[in-house]
């Protein structure tokens, strides 16, 4: 039994998909199909698949169009920046127009560098724009989307809404500094995560709020980074989306507000 207890299928949004691991978890959501030869840490999730929802910032990408005309009757493609609260709200009514309930939703969007902003290494680097960004995409939005998303919680059935974060987010582990704005806003967005799993347990309990961290994917954000990463520490998309759906599916009601690692395992805050 997995962490979903609903009757018929299940429906999932995925915040952030055009690319990377956003695109990487719709790809395994379309083509979940539990059986019996399906075994623990298959990145299957215990349930059926209905439909699922994804977003894309302005242009939906080659692949995302590719899925779209393989899965036309199961996926549903949006465009949503989670820098505008309007495109948002649209974007969730959008989906209230054709179904009354999600049980799955994994906020995926996220920025490092981006033309001119890039990591800081020391204060001198830091400039206050780049900072607003950084909390606009990281921390922001998925709160936002916290917001708009509740009423599609509220059918009774378990359901999880996950926030890929990352282990530089943890205060209690942050042992080489820099990289000030990406930490900060990942760190801010596991409290806001954090306070949304304490109004959630009061007005959707049977919603599970985590936060995860996918380990190093070779991803657009990561590549520039990668160069001391060993092999082995450096994931696949395909291998990220089914780690980060294992340990979803090994959620418990218990779980809500908590940080989790790729492999399940707990970090500090």
């Amino acid at each position: 039994m997995g962490v979903f207890d609903a009757s018929g299928p299940i429906h999932a949004l995925v915040v952030g998909a055009n690319r990377g691991i956003g695109l990487g978890l719709v790809q395994r959501l379309l083509h979940n199909n539990p059986g019996s030869g399906d075994h623990p840490g298959s990145g299957k999730l215990g349930c059926s698949i209905g439909t699922v929802y994804a977003t894309y910032r302005q242009i939906a990408s080659p692949q995302l169009q590719a899925l779209l005309e393989q899965h036309p009757d199961r996926l549903r493609i949006i465009p949503m920046d989670i820098t505008q609260e309007t495109q948002i709200a649209q974007g969730i009514a959008q989906i209230q127009a054709q179904t009354g309930r999600l049980h799955l939703t994994v906020y995926c969007v996220g920025i490092l560098h981006e033309g001119n902003l890039q990591p800081e290494k020391s204060l001198q680097q830091i400039q206050a724009n780049h900072l607003m960004h950084y909390f606009q995409v990281n921390s922001i939005g998925a709160v936002l989307l916290a917001r708009y998303i509740l009423p599609l919680f509220k059918h009774g059935e378990q359901s999880v809404f996950a926030s890929i974060s990352a282990k530089v987010g943890s205060i209690g582990d942050n042992r080489l500094g820099g990289w000030y704005g990406y930490r900060a806003s990942k760190a801010a967005l596991n409290m806001l995560m954090r306070t949304v799993a304490i109004e959630y347990s009061r007005k959707s309990p049977k919603t599970i709020v985590v936060m995860l961290h996918p380990g190093t994917t070779d991803t657009r954000l990561s590549e520039p980074f990668q160069r001391n990463v060993s092999p082995e520490q450096l994931f696949s998309v395909e291998r990220t989306a089914t780690q980060l759906l294992q340990v979803i599916e090994g959620l418990q009601p218990e779980d809500s507000g908590a940080f989790f690692s790729w492999d399940g395992s707990q970090l500090p805050w």
